[in-house]
């Protein structure tokens, strides 16, 4: 226990950071207009699928008997496949709502 707290006394700016930095990407989020989330969108599976390609090279990588390397590779794949095919579906729903309705 009081090695976890020395980390996190140690790391304590690095995780000021990414508290605010979520905080802030949430207000930005929530500030997109619905015309812009078809070209953001198409940003986003683009990164996870380098995040996805990444992943596959840490695996592959990783030494058979480094379970963490190949656990926290897997999920990443996982993850990131899942976000972006969650977006093409999300973005696929955008694009219908702009078409003429028959």
């Amino acid at each position: 226990m009081e090695e976890l707290l020395n980390w996190f006394t140690i790391h304590q700016q690095m995780i000021y950071i990414v508290i605010l930095s979520i905080f802030l990407g949430i207000e930005v989020i929530g500030r997109v207009p619905s015309v812009l989330h078809t070209p953001l969108m198409s940003g986003a599976n683009a990164i996870h699928g380098v995040v996805i390609i990444g992943a596959i090279i840490v695996m592959g990588k990783a030494e058979s008997d480094n379970y963490l390397a190949l656990i926290l590779g897997f999920l990443a794949v996982i993850l990131g496949t899942l976000n972006v095919v969650g977006g093409f579906v999300v973005t696929d729903r955008m694009l219908e709502m702009f078409k003429k309705k028959k």
